[in-house]
């Protein structure tokens, strides 16, 4: 993710880069979802909180290094902890976000299987459960369909299933019947 591509106004995040690994390296990708040069993904107030505390933690890392810090305008960038080759301001070893991931999850009280990705799926089941308009639900995780999604979210809406059915018997009139 770049900080370049996050739009704080709209509390958006444009899909533009990954880094790939590359022999003993890592570059930056362009990266395309569905042909859309320019995907967005619209997150919560507390996303953006959390990505203001990291642009915030950064700043302080940057001016505490100086002219060694290379800004590639990552958001994951590498820090200027000694034990890791690379340039400070550089793409993060993947290795180490997962470290930092382990620890935050620790500190979050998650359980110590919960991926990175689980919260992309709870997000989804969430907003599905909380009737939000599936359409709507699909474009914002750049599903190729609602269908693909509610195929793959939707399973635990079982509740709402019966509150749906209950609904209908209602208008119906057929909830008095005994």
């Amino acid at each position: 993710m770049k900080w370049s591509l996050i739009h704080w106004e709209e509390g958006a995040i444009e899909l533009g880069w990954v880094v790939v690994e590359e022999g003993n390296t890592y570059r930056l990708r362009k990266l395309t979802k569905d042909g859309d040069d320019n995907a967005l993904i619209y997150v919560d107030q507390s996303v953006m909180n959390g990505l203001e505390w990291q642009k915030e933690r950064q700043d302080a890392e940057r001016a505490r290094l100086g002219s060694a810090w290379v800004d590639h305008d990552l958001v994951f960038a590498r820090d200027g902890f000694e034990l890791y080759w690379g340039e400070p301001g550089g793409p993060q070893d993947p290795e180490k976000v997962s470290a930092r991931w382990r620890t935050l999850r620790t500190r979050l009280h998650l359980l110590e299987d919960f991926r990175i990705h689980d919260w992309r799926h709870s997000k989804v089941t969430n907003d599905l459960e909380a009737g939000e308009n599936p359409v709507e639900v699909s474009a914002n995780v750049r599903h190729h369909s609602p269908g693909y999604t509610m195929a793959r979210y939707g399973h635990s809406r079982k509740d709402g299933a019966r509150r749906l059915a209950a609904s209908g018997a209602g208008r119906l009139g057929l909830s008095s019947l005994v």
